[in-house]
């Protein structure tokens, strides 16, 4: 079965589970259900296929991990803790349960029990921050589930036997798509699509994400212009971490060299990046992603700086900004001499990733458009950015791209080490293909856009590079707009053809004229 048709096939299960399972619950607020029982059988699988291959390498054809007693699953705890950062017991495994589960009446207890263990498992170790918390969202005893513990265990039942159900891993090895990492990111686009705003928050599209994570892989010393490992990589508001895992997908994940660093502020999300972490293949030692307020209190001050830093944070949040005195003299935000306003920490979060780049490295931020124009203490802190060079290029995105919202947003890419003091700006609005109901890039739109900001050449109507003085006599204005002509797409006007078109049209009414008043005279002599 080729790729895209294993895929495809996948799409179209996930897409039945989640109609049959729509209803009581509403379809974000029930993805926790869907994604944490993915995970549940995810790491099951993956802890029983490498164990079972150990044993069978060394002799014993005949071992099953899922059929091993707890008790002799005990003696090897420590070691499987060790290896994975977490233990599951045979009896505890997704494929043991889900077998149970239409007899066990106390089935949201077992599951409760089972979720708890694993996390338990961890306490004490080095996996313990990357485990702790993983399963609060899945909240078997939720009223959302049903008022009674007997129609909670009936959807439970339904949501296992579904997850059961997808053909995902009859072995993990010789899989063709990476098929718990594209069943979760199918359900997240599928769920943040139909939930608006709500939904969109957590969620960039997958082509933004590619097209970011390759613009910060950009080295033009480099066969194909492109880096093939990078050291770490940060998102300081990482989401899901659609975009953080993109560099496993360009690179691969173990030229990751260091691992992916991220931090987020809702603790669905942050649970949700974990779980995605770990259903790409990315090991608890290969991640650091932190719960918190990134602007007020960073977690990963040991770990900066970063080689690539990729960013899609919240547009227009509130902030403590001026009324906290102690910001202005923060090292991120002291540099540009002024605070992001109360109202809108856009730029907080673009001075934040710029003091944590690398010298050699590069970010690349989604931006929404007030940034880019608007005065007062964001035109300074445009300033600072552009005076001293750090600002490489601007690509101005097609509308309609992001969920929950059809605003055209563009990326601002920042270096500490640029070979000339001008800005390329390139307009992509036109690089978009229609798919639903919303635009998204294609490979090919990635490609132009790409192509474009490694030759950094003037295009007619598609990229022009300015230089920075140029910029600071525009009052630092960074719109794409403002630089590239747009092209014309008015129709030409023969004004002599149009003349004689419309000649001919009065003529035509005169004769029409004519005759109907020819009519109307016939019809009044007959009725006399």
């Amino acid at each position: 079965m080729s790729k895209e048709t294993e895929r495809a096939e996948l799409h179209r299960i996930i897409w039945k589970i989640a109609n049959d399972l729509r209803g009581s619950v509403d379809g974000w607020d029930f993805k926790a259900y869907v994604l944490g029982m993915l995970f549940y059988r995810y790491i099951s699988e993956r802890l029983a296929f490498d164990i079972d291959r150990g044993e069978r390498l060394a002799g014993n054809s005949q071992f099953s991990y899922a059929k091993l007693s707890d008790a002799d699953a005990e003696n090897g705890r420590a070691d499987i803790v060790n290896t994975y950062g977490f233990f599951i017991l045979p009896s505890q495994l997704f494929t043991n349960v889900q077998k149970r589960a239409g007899a066990d009446e106390k089935l949201n207890e077992t599951l409760d029990n089972i979720f708890k263990n694993i996390e338990n498992s961890a306490r004490g170790t080095e996996s313990e921050d990357d485990f702790r918390g993983l399963f609060d969202d899945i909240d078997v005893n939720a009223n959302k589930l049903g008022t009674t513990v007997p129609e909670r265990n009936k959807k439970l039942v339904k949501i296992l036997d579904a997850i059961a159900d997808l053909k995902l891993n009859d072995d993990i090895q010789n899989n063709t798509i990476d098929a718990f990492g594209d069943a979760y990111e199918y359900l997240m686009t599928m769920y943040a699509g139909n939930a608006g705003k709500s939904g969109g928050e957590f969620f960039t599209p997958q082509e933004v994400s590619k097209l970011l994570a390759k613009i910060t892989l950009v080295d033009r010393n480099q066969p194909n212009n492109m880096k093939t490992s990078v050291n770490k990589v940060y998102d300081p508001a990482c989401g899901s971490g659609s975009l953080l895992l993109q560099f496993a997908k360009v690179l691969g994940r173990d030229n990751v060299n260091q691992g992916f660093y991220g931090q987020e502020i809702n603790i669905t999300t942050y649970n949700l990046c974990r779980i995605n972490m770990f259903l790409h293949g990315i090991n608890y030692s290969k991640f650091d992603i932190a719960l918190g307020d990134t602007l007020l209190n960073p977690k990963h001050w040991d770990d900066e700086p970063f080689e690539a830093i990729v960013s899609n944070p919240p547009y227009g949040i509130k902030w403590e900004g001026d009324s906290n005195p102690l910001l202005i003299n923060d090292s991120r935000f002291a540099p540009a001499g002024v605070l992001a306003p109360r109202g809108a920490a856009d730029l907080a979060f673009t001075m934040h990733m710029l003091s944590w780049l690398s010298t050699d490295g590069t970010a690349a931020i989604v931006e929404f458009p007030g940034v880019l124009y608007r005065g007062g203490a964001e035109k300074k802190i445009r300033q600072y950015l552009v005076d001293n060079n750090f600002v490489d290029c601007v690509i101005q995105l097609p509308d309609n791209m992001f969920f929950g919202t059809s605003i055209a947003t563009c990326i601002i890419v920042l270096k500490k080490s640029k070979n000339d003091n001008h800005i390329l700006f390139i307009d992509g609005s036109e690089q978009f293909i229609h798919s639903g109901n919303k635009n998204k890039l294609s490979d090919e739109n990635i490609d132009a856009l790409l192509n474009a900001y490694i030759k950094r050449e003037n295009v007619e109507h598609f990229c022009k590079l300015v230089k920075n003085s140029d910029i600071a006599e525009n009052d630092y204005n960074l719109s794409v707009s403002s630089y590239v002509e747009a092209r014309d797409t008015r129709q030409v006007i023969d004004i002599t053809e149009l003349n004689q078109r419309i000649t001919g049209i009065v003529a035509r009414q005169n004769e029409l004229r004519t005759k109907i008043d020819a009519i109307v005279k016939d019809l009044e002599a007959s009725n006399e």
